[in-house]
C-alpha cells in the first residue's frame, strides 16, 4: 500500500489516526508506505505517527525518515512492513526550486531464505514539473538506486504529484520499471487517488523492477477513506520470483 495520509488530518478538517489505523488493520498490506508522517508537531499531539500506525496495525518493523523540520516537530515518510527492515536511509531530494523539503525513504526488506531482499523506495515529490524532473534524476544517480541489480525486486511508490504522467517514461524507458497504477483502459491513464471524495488525478503511484508478478491492483474502497486523508490509499498485489 501506499498512502499520503495528509498527517492523519482528514478533509473534515479532524485529525484522527485511528481512520487511518482502520484502513490499514481492514487490509492488512504486508508493507505500507506512508508520506506526510508527523513527529513530536502539536497539530497531530505531539504523536510519533509511524510508531503509532505501526502499533495500531500490528506491524513489528517501521522506520520514519525525515524531510521537514517545523518549529516544533518533523514531518517525513514512513515505511512499515511484515518483514524486517535490513536497512533504512533518507535520500534527500530538496532543490533549489523546492518549496519544501523532499525525499525518499530508502528500505530493505529481508523477505526469507527462498525470496531474498526487496528494495523500497517511498518518495514524495515537489509540485512543479521541473522540480519534480530534477527529483527524479537524483532518484535515479543516487547510490541507493543505482548500484541496485535488475536481478533484484524492487518497488517505488508515493506522491509523485504528477498529473499528466510525465515521468512515466523516465521510469519505463529509462530504468526499466513498470507501472503498477498504469490502466489500459477508462478515462485516466492511472488509477485516480486525489481528491479522495471525488478522485482525478492519479498522483499516488508504484513502480516495480525486477522478479515481481502484478497481480492485482485497486484504490482503498472503504467509505472512511473518503475522509481521513486528502488522497486515497493505492494497493498493489505482487508475487515474487
Amino acid at each position: 500500500m501506499t498512502y499520503n495520509i495528509h498527517r492523519a488530518i482528514g478533509v473534515d478538517r479532524r485529525f484522527r489516526p485511528e481512520r487511518i489505523a482502520a484502513i490499514l488493520r481492514h487490509y492488512d498490506p504486508d508493507i505500507v508506505m506512508l508520506q506526510e508522517v508527523d513527529e513530536g508537531a502539536p497539530r497531530s499531539r505531539e504523536l510519533n505517527l509511524a510508531k503509532e500506525l505501526a502499533e495500531a496495525a500490528t506491524y513489528p518493523s517501521f522506520a520514519l525518515g525525515h524531510n521537514v523540520s517545523l518549529k516544533k516537530g518533523r514531518y517525513g515518510n514512513a515505511t512499515l512492513s511484515r518483514f524486517p527492515i535490513l536497512r533504512e536511509r533518507n535520500i534527500d531530494l530538496s532543490i533549489d526550486l523546492s518549496w519544501i523539503r523532499r525525499g525518499c525513504q530508502h528500505t530493505t526488506l529481508d523477505l526469507g531464505d527462498k525470496l531474498g531482499h526487496l528494495e523500497v523506495f517511498n518518495l514524495h515529490l515537489g509540485l512543479s514539473a521541473r522540480e519534480r524532473n530534477r527529483q527524479i534524476e537524483l532518484l535515479k544517480h543516487s547510490d541507493e538506486l543505482s548500484k541496485v541489480p535488475y536481478s533484484t525486486p524492487v518497488l517505488v511508490a508515493g506522491d509523485f504529484n504528477d498529473w499528466r504522467s510525465l515521468l512515466m517514461p523516465a521510469f519505463t524507458n529509462g530504468m526499466g520499471f513498470s507501472c503498477a497504477t498504469e490502466r489500459k483502459r477508462g478515462p485516466y491513464r492511472v488509477i485516480p487517488t486525489y481528491p479522495s471524495f471525488s478522485p482525478q488525478g492519479g498522483l499516488d503511484r508504484i513502480y516495480h523492477r525486477g522478479p515481481l508478478r502484478l497481480v492485482s491492483v485497486h484504490t482503498c474502497r472503504l467509505q472512511v477513506a473518503r475522509v481521513a486523508s486528502d488522497h486515497l490509499p493505492v494497493l498493489a498485489e505482487f508475487q515474487v520470483g
